[in-house]
């Protein structure tokens, strides 16, 4: 007896360990995220100068930095940051290049010709050098360093939706639409892109642990979060001079770090085998 496509699907999820363990991961962080008020025991700004670089101990179990803050709390909060960067950048990474690539693929000639040239050129381009160069232009900040990032990391979006809507735009459903009538509009964003998505969500999976590394490494350079945000980036930025009397003040925040792109790293290895048709045709 046959499953449902649904049940299939989940029973698929169950039985691949990448997903599982990436899912469980992602999963941590995010009710981390969503209860921070309530697992923290002390606010991420709280500064208590009799508290400076205590040790690691059962009041504070990570630690407190150069400004008597509490590590746990901060990392705690910083979470939110994280989740924060890993919406925003691949939200406006998918507006951006979902919508060149389909327009690039759909309907080729000069307008291909040149949206392909400018991907291939900010491809090409080392991301972290560019993403310093917008950063400059827009000035500094966690928001402005999510833009940086996107503008930078749109390009394998468009790449990838190019390909595939060149190769589904010549199907016979694709002319049956376009023989009723069907606006191109209408061809690209209810015909082409559903049959694109499980691509995307690979791609999205794959990306974000790269968007998350990119703007906690502009944090660590100053252009990112500013002071007393509990950015992970900034955290570890912050403890480079007191790396001998208080090693924790890097080692807590990189470990989280860590921790995040790997489950974000293995959750987008799992999805790539449950959703990739390439992969299920192997």
């Amino acid at each position: 007896m046959n499953q449902s496509p649904i049940k299939e699907f989940f029973t698929s999820c169950y039985k691949n360990v990448n997903f599982m363990i990436g899912f469980i991961m992602v999963l941590s962080v995010i009710v981390v995220a969503i209860f921070a008020n309530q697992i923290a025991p002390y606010g991420y700004d709280a500064a208590d100068p009799t508290s400076i670089l205590l040790a690691p101990s059962g009041e504070h179990l990570f630690g407190t930095d150069n400004m008597g803050r509490d590590l746990f709390s901060r990392i705690v909060y910083g979470t939110r940051i994280t989740l924060q960067v890993a919406l925003i950048g691949a939200g406006l990474q998918l507006v951006i290049g979902v919508t060149l690539g389909l327009l690039s693929g759909y309907f080729g000639g000069p307008l291909d010709k040149g949206l392909t040239f400018l991907a291939d050129l900010t491809y090409c381009i080392p991301g972290l050098i560019m993403a310093l160069a917008v950063v400059t232009i827009i000035g500094s900040g966690l928001t402005n360093a999510i833009i940086a990032i996107s503008i930078v990391n749109w390009a394998s979006y468009t790449r990838m939706v190019r390909a595939k809507t060149m190769s589904i735009r010549n199907q016979a459903f694709i002319e049956t639409g376009i023989s009723f009538g069907e606006s191109s509009r209408s061809i690209m964003f209810r015909y082409i892109l559903p049959n694109i998505v499980p691509v995307i969500i690979v791609t999205v999976s794959m990306q974000l642990p790269g968007t998350i590394m990119s703007t906690t490494t502009l944090s660590f350079l100053g252009v990112g979060s500013m002071p007393p945000s509990p950015d992970w980036g900034l955290m570890v930025s912050e403890s480079i001079d007191y790396i001998a009397r208080g090693p924790w003040m890097c080692i807590f925040p990189g470990l989280a770090l860590v921790y995040t792109v790997f489950g974000f790293n293995i959750l987008g290895e799992g999805l790539r085998d449950l959703l990739d048709v390439r992969m299920k045709s192997q």
